[in-house]
């Protein structure tokens, strides 16, 4: 049974057995990652006993240790103890040690995409925020803004939000702001009452296969929205992915005339933040000023902003509380200044993502930009390498490390050192001691270290910053 059966069959059995009221032990394996982690979290404040596993040491799992929850590392059978539910990542593969010995003690197991939409589904105001890119920035945007209105939401978030201290948020209210990632298709377990989509690119290609394949994915999704669907109306595959949308009212946010909610007199602050005014069907809402770099961030903004007014929340409020954004961890996030360098983090994997964050870094006014990349996963690389040696060629120093390999093999035959051809000037190390040997010894007091990857690439920030301050 391949993966997408699997999961609309276990859609069918869910529909009439709701786990959620059948036990109280929850074992997650991979209980480190992004999407797990908050979902975890709010699970042990609903009063659940949750345990999980992992194969590497991070943060996050010191974290939810200290809320409580045992985390054993690696994985074996034993780990899953007295758990009447087990919850997995895509990522886990079918013969897990965990996985096999909950099957054969006969206890139910849910990827993690559908233990998203058994626990959103508890919430008769669910908000949901999709996207090939931004989904992060603008999920925690939109909880800002609805914390900050006294709308006292639960959230799930893919990154770690600052402001409210980790991942995921419970709230007392009915509302439920969740990000919905694309990837094998996880957000169709969800099903909204408000949904923004803020754009659809070529990604995740070793699972989509092609655009069209994406385009149509998120077509089901825009199917799936119950009330209000909050679409760019300034890209073009978005558009095509709610053509024929009857199931939902259709909003567009942009910069276009013809949008909804459109950003207008827009002007660039001098650490590359934008402002502008919000106009809604044409009429002055209210004067935004953001305190997050880059162009795109507009975007984020305005999709978070019409979620926020659909939702009923004064346009005085939606001004001041994304003025008062400063993001969300690994989100172009200052790290500090040492010796005068500049040193920051940032999560974008994507030539897109990658093209928008070193631009603005470029536009903040520093001596030199000196981006530190770590490629993630073979089939990226490979499907994606011209589009990522432009976006790569922006800054005036690139340093790759070699390719994170993920869930994958290298049945590609794509390295590092190939990427590193196509961009002028660029070098690789194999390691982060040597990244971080060579960027301190070449960086200059005015200049800017910015890590970039989805991977484990944030260690290399971490370790530049403590060879600093041990030379201080």
């Amino acid at each position: 049974m391949n993966a997408k059966v699997s999961r609309i069959r276990s859609c069918f059995i869910l529909q009439y057995h709701d786990i959620l009221s059948q036990v109280k032990k929850l074992h997650f394996i991979g209980i480190g990652g992004s999407g797990m982690c908050p979902m975890a979290e709010i699970l042990l404040q609903k009063g659940y006993t949750i345990t999980g596993s992992d194969i590497n040491e991070s943060e996050t799992l010191d974290r939810i240790r200290a809320d409580g929850i045992t985390v054993r590392m690696g994985h074996q059978s034993e780990n899953i103890g007295d758990a009447e539910a087990v919850v997995y990542t895509a990522a886990v593969k079918k013969d897990n040690a965990e996985l096999l010995a909950a099957e054969k003690r006969g206890i139910p197991t849910f990827e993690r995409s559908v233990m998203m939409g058994l626990i959103a589904k508890r919430y008769a105001n669910s908000i949901a925020v999709s996207g090939t890119h931004g989904k992060t920035t603008t999920t925690s945007m939109v909880t800002k803004l609805f914390i900050d209105a006294g709308k006292d939401p639960s959230a799930i978030i893919g990154g770690r939000f600052p402001y409210i201290g980790g991942n995921s948020r419970i709230g007392k209210s009915d509302t439920i702001i969740c990000e919905a990632c694309e990837y094998v298709d996880s957000f169709l377990q969800l099903h909204p009452a408000v949904s923004v989509i803020l754009n659809v690119d070529a990604d995740h290609l070793d699972y989509f296969g092609s655009l069209d394949n994406i385009i149509r994915s998120f077509h089901q999704f825009a199917l799936q929205t119950t009330g209000v669907l909050l679409v760019n109306g300034d890209n073009p595959n978005t558009l095509r992915a709610v053509e024929g949308i009857e199931n939902a009212k259709v909003c567009t946010f942009g910069i276009e005339k013809s949008c909804d909610y459109r950003a207008v007199s827009i002007q660039k602050t001098e650490k590359a933040c934008e402002r502008f005014t919000l106009l809604k069907h044409g009429k002055p809402l209210t004067e935004i000023s953001l305190s997050v770099p880059g162009y795109h961030n507009i975007y984020n903004a305005l999709a978070a902003a019409a979620a926020a007014d659909v939702c009923g929340i004064p346009a005085e409020k939606i001004a001041e509380s994304l003025a008062g954004f400063t993001g969300a961890h690994r989100r172009f996030e200052i790290l500090g200044n040492f010796d005068g360098v500049t040193v920051a983090d940032d999560f974008a994997h994507h030539p897109t993502e990658l093209s928008a964050t070193l631009s603005a870094a470029m536009e903040m006014g520093f001596r030199q930009v000196w981006a530190v990349f770590q490629p993630h996963t073979y089939s990226r690389t490979a499907m994606l390498l011209d589009d990522f040696a432009k976006a790569l060629s922006i800054p005036d120093h690139t340093v790759l490390s070699e390719i994170l390999a993920v869930r994958e093999q290298n049945t590609y035959g794509i390295y590092a050192a190939d990427l590193a051809e196509k961009i002028p000037g660029c070098v690789w190390f194999p390691d982060f001691p040597e990244i971080a040997d060579y960027v301190i010894a070449h960086a200059q007091p005015g200049d800017l270290i910015i890590t970039l990857g989805g991977g484990d690439v944030y260690k290399c920030a971490n370790l530049i910053v403590k060879r600093y301050r041990e030379r201080a």
